[in-house]
């Protein structure tokens, strides 16, 4: 049933550095007024977020929570979950790590948030996830692929990943290289943590013979890359593997034309939307590289896929995120992105873990029913998820794709694997072909 009066989901977007002061315990497990879980009426469920919406990681990623709360507003008027409505408080820390420690502990503190849902960023979300876990809170679909929100629930109990961790996603792409690209010279352009780490490591695992040049990057740090594409020239490099963000992939490009270096180049997943990196490279050239451009810049160059995205407007989970967006999108002249799709197939799967939850709702229990039941849960993604007791890691596996025009034409099937040795096999049983009717999981 539709409710006639529709809550709007709350969207805080202001960067706060108040509350600095924790409280011992804040966000212990404790009831609230009325008997519920902090953050949880008999009406309401509110969540917290932390995002880049200004600054220079805000291209694409300040989407993302776009896309959950205008699924979010479908599901409250459709009846909620179990009755209640979702509120989802959103807080901008600029991809900032001491950003990210004041504007979480605002939403703990002041918003009293039932949990943390889909915080973005490999540096950011790092500096919080103690926090989080000492407080006991649900640090659920973190908006990043490092190991470090999986592979060790006896450290982080109530963290949880979603997408493919950065390490599985090398081992696939490592693979792929390996068996079709034998002679390639390989060069690593790597963002200089735990996403670049993770992502080195399951590449080596089959081209640690190949790599002949490693070059990194800071986040936030010198945005001229001449050096490091001249070290890949004078290396020889013919294949570039880049496990970077979008913005790095428009300055890499940028810098490889101004020093004259060719190559093939193969992005992770991250790095790699057509349309974004098109209007960067548009915008960080004033113009020279015009947007149309930028994206025919991209054809050819390799990435992975673990959910259909906006080149696949006739497949039926990009269908119901067009039907979302087209009716709770807050300004109608913006589009549905792959940014906006990701944030509501992340929706979907914490829509779908209450929904399994039942109606007696704790951070304790929503933590249960993830390792109980998150591995037969279903949605848009390729390959399944591997939450269990003994793993909090998120989605198993991608394909790998090829760019041309705007759109991907797969090169593989669906690849599975976990961390390790663990061995890559294809299995697409996880991928559904529509969503329940109503657009909610059942």
């Amino acid at each position: 049933m539709r409710n006639t009066a529709r809550r709007a989901v709350q969207v805080v977007c202001v960067l706060t550095t108040a509350s600095l002061l924790a409280a011992c315990g804040a966000g212990k497990e404790r009831p609230s007024e009325d008997g519920t879980a902090v953050g949880v009426t008999d009406t309401t469920i509110k969540v917290g977020a932390h995002f880049p919406l200004t600054g220079p990681a805000a291209p694409g990623y300040s989407e993302i929570p776009s896309g959950h709360q205008a699924f979010y507003e479908y599901v409250n008027d459709n009846g909620g979950v179990h009755g209640r409505e979702i509120e989802m408080v959103v807080k901008d820390d600029a991809y900032n790590p001491t950003n990210t420690s004041a504007v979480t502990n605002d939403m703990i503190l002041q918003d009293e948030i039932f949990a943390m849902v889909a915080g973005l960023g490999t540096p950011t979300h790092r500096a919080v996830v103690q926090r989080l876990n000492d407080d006991g809170i649900p640090d659920l679909f973190v908006s990043s692929g490092s190991l470090q929100w999986g592979d060790d629930p006896a450290s982080s109990p109530m963290t949880f990943g979603w997408q493919p961790d950065y390490e599985i996603e090398g081992k696939i792409i490592g693979q792929y290289v390996k068996e079709n690209m034998p002679d390639a010279k390989v060069g690593l352009f790597l963002q200089d943590d735990d996403f670049g780490e993770d992502g080195e490591k399951g590449a080596r695992q089959f081209l640690d013979s190949q790599i002949v040049d490693v070059q990194k990057y800071t986040p936030g740090g010198s945005t001229d890359f001449a050096p490091q594409m001249s070290s890949f020239k004078s290396k020889g490099v013919d294949l570039v593997l880049g496990f970077n963000t979008p913005s790095y992939t428009a300055l890499s490009q940028i810098a490889a034309q101004g020093v004259g270096f060719k190559s093939k180049w193969f992005y992770s997943n991250v790095g790699s939307d057509p349309a974004l990196v098109g209007g960067l490279l548009a915008s960080m050239t004033k113009g020279k590289i015009p947007a149309e451009q930028g994206v025919k810049l991209m054809d050819g160059m390799m990435t992975t896929e673990y959910i259909p995205g906006v080149d696949a407007p006739e497949d039926e989970w990009v269908k119901l995120w067009q039907k979302v967006w087209d009716e709770y999108s807050k300004k109608g002249s913006e589009k549905l992105t792959n940014y906006r799709i990701y944030g509501m197939s992340q929706a979907y799967t914490f829509v779908q873990a209450l929904q399994a939850n039942g109606k007696d709702l704790t951070r304790e229990s929503i933590v249960e029913t993830i390792e109980k039941e998150g591995a037969s849960f279903e949605g848009p993604g390729l390959a399944p998820f591997r939450f269990s007791e003994d793993s909090h890691m998120g989605i198993s596996g991608t394909s790998v794709v090829e760019l041309k025009n705007g759109a991907s034409e797969p090169l593989t099937p669906v690849l599975v694997t976990d961390i390790g040795d663990a061995p890559i096999e294809e299995d697409d049983s996880a991928a559904s072909d529509a969503p329940p009717s109503s657009g909610l999981p059942e």
